[in-house]
């Protein structure tokens, strides 16, 4: 017997898709008309147009409102954008049907008006549907790969070998009940999740996928060009700095759903995000310093341009740098095994207990999504970005998007193979690592990459810059075989733990208490001057007092 299909649901559901669609050709069209070089009284009316529609959308009527957009909002597009849409479109029917007429001449793209305004929309809309479609499908890696290593088979029932199984997962969370708990902040409880997504979001809008490449355009203003296109939105000369300061704003997104769960599993959950980004954000800093340090830029540009053959990537050059970089992303992104916010054995699920449906799936959008921009950043930052390492895409630019989606696939194969193999460790042996290991690790790194680059510098010779890198490099190593060497250390009675007893003890405990009083002087004196004060105070009143009663007495004495 078929089950009923709940209607209700479902004009509720294609209410909500038309909304969406309706509000992003909105943001599309006003931005599109900002942009174009349209009369003014044009584009006031399609802004009022819009307003209108979002009126109505509003508060007359959902389903007329979304009609009314779906509507006017290509119309208006079209009308403003007509000139440009006119000349292409005209160029493309000569381009066809006039080959006499055809003039091989190259341009770069943002030297036309048509072009440097339609080209980033077309690239944003595929590259964004190719991003959010490895997304999906970055979970059946995930899970195949785990099935893999644990001699399992992994899902393979829907689709042919499992394909689609991220489409029915889509499936199951869009008609998964999306409940709130009675005692939730409701606006932060609803954008916690929009505040970890869009963060990783931004992440793409600096990442190339490869080198400029020769695409044919049609402008009859210029003849029949060739365009010269950029395979990313931007390469503004900050662009590291800009993935270091975008990297740390989705815990923001962790913290605030915590909080606004109104359940403490979360709340710890949420505080425990917030101390990990601090703990392993200084770490992350200093890694990403010595790429800077290297190409002298943080254009993201110019770090790969400087990795064009496979020696010169900068993996090679300092390999303890590109490890912290990679253990610090992996902390950044709440990967296993640094997944403590959301540690189920304790915490239940952590700061995504009270979330379900489509929030859950924002919060797990935001996870893998950040995963493929970490892997990207990793790539581009030591690995040589979309260069080949042989000159391949040098010759043959359309080669670049392969190599670079080849480097991040194995990146996250190797995030992967990470969970899958080590388990989860104690939170305060997680914070000892990145304050402990971590941090004093990247800082050798930094001064590495400095005297090198100095020394190079300051004799004008590679050879020395490589024969500091090689010192530096086998102290390192010799370091390291020094320390492990010595073989592991009985394990310690846990009466002796101070996470089990609570008992204080170390240098570090002397050291604090040591601030601790030099800090405790200032407030010491204070309270001792009022006291003083306090203390004189009194003395005055009570002179005051005897002095008022020797006044009176000879008063009484005369009556």
């Amino acid at each position: 017997m078929m089950p009923e299909i709940d209607w209700r649901l479902v004009r509720r559901l294609l209410i909500a898709a038309g909304t969406v669609v309706a509000l992003l050709l909105s943001v599309a069209t006003v931005l599109g008309t900002l942009a174009a070089q349209a009369d003014l009284t044009l584009k006031i009316a399609v802004f009022v147009a819009v307003a209108l529609g979002l009126a109505l959308l509003a508060l007359v009527s959902r389903v007329a409102g979304i009609i009314f957009l779906l509507l006017v909002n290509p119309l208006a597009f079209v009308v403003v954008n007509w000139p440009a849409i006119f000349d292409f479109l005209d160029g493309a029917l000569r381009f066809a049907f006039e080959p006499a007429s055809r003039q091989l001449v190259i341009v770069d793209c943002f030297d036309d008006g048509g072009c440097s305004g339609i080209w980033p929309i077309v690239f944003a809309a595929l590259f964004f549907f190719i991003v959010l479609t490895s997304f999906a499908y970055t979970t059946l890696l995930e899970r195949r790969l785990i099935a893999f290593f644990q001699q399992r088979i992994g899902p393979n029932r829907v689709g042919p070998l499992g394909f689609l199984q991220p489409a029915a997962d889509g499936v199951k969370l869009v008609f998964k009940e999306d409940f709130r708990p009675a005692g939730a902040y409701r606006v932060v409880y609803t954008f916690a999740p929009l505040i970890k997504v869009l963060p990783v979001m931004l992440l793409f809008g600096v990442i190339p996928i490869g080198p400029s490449i020769i695409v044919p355009w049609f402008a009859p203003s210029l003849g029949d060009v060739w365009f010269r296109v950029p395979l990313g939105l931007a390469d503004p000369g900050v662009g590291l700095l800009w993935l270091l300061a975008i990297t740390s704003l989705g815990t923001y997104g962790v913290v605030l759903a915590g909080w606004a769960s109104n359940n403490k599993y979360a709340m710890l959950g949420g505080l425990r995000a917030s101390a990990q980004m601090v703990s392993y954000e200084l770490s992350f800093g200093f890694a990403l310093a010595v790429p800077i340090m290297l190409a002298g830029s943080m254009s993201i540009g110019d770090i790969i341009r400087g990795q064009e053959l496979i020696w010169e990537w900068y993996v090679f050059q300092n390999p303890l740098a590109a490890f912290i970089l990679f253990i610090a992303v992996l902390a950044e992104t709440n990967r296993a095994p640094f997944d403590l916010p959301e540690a189920e054995q304790e915490l239940t699920q952590g700061y995504q207990t009270e979330y379900s449906g489509m929030k859950f799936a924002q919060f797990m959008m935001a996870e893998y999504l950040g995963m493929i921009a970490v892997s990207a950043l990793v790539a581009i930052t030591f690995l040589g970005g979309w260069q080949d390492g042989f000159g391949l895409v040098r010759t043959a630019p359309i080669l670049g998007p392969l190599v670079m989606g080849g480097k991040i696939f194995l990146l996250l194969a190797l995030m992967i193979w990470v969970r899958a193999t080590l388990p989860r460790i104690r939170y305060d042996r997680l914070m000892q690592y990145g304050w402990k290991v971590l941090l004093p690790l990247s800082l050798v790194a930094v001064v590495w990459t400095a005297v090198a680059v100095v020394l190079g510098d300051l004799f004008d010779s590679p050879v020395i810059y490589g024969m500091a890198g090689a010192i530096f490099f086998v102290l390192i190593v010799g370091g390291a075989w020094l320390i492990m060497g010595r073989g592991r250390r009985e394990e310690e009675d846990p009466a002796l733990d101070p996470m089990i007893t609570g008992e204080r003890g170390g240098l570090g405990h002397v050291i604090l208490n040591v601030v601790g009083g030099l800090l405790a002087v200032p407030f010491v004196l204070f309270r001792y001057t009022l006291n003083a004060l306090d203390s004189l105070a009194g003395v005055a009143a009570g002179d005051a007092a005897d002095m008022s009663g020797e006044a009176g007495s000879p008063g009484q004495a005369q009556g």
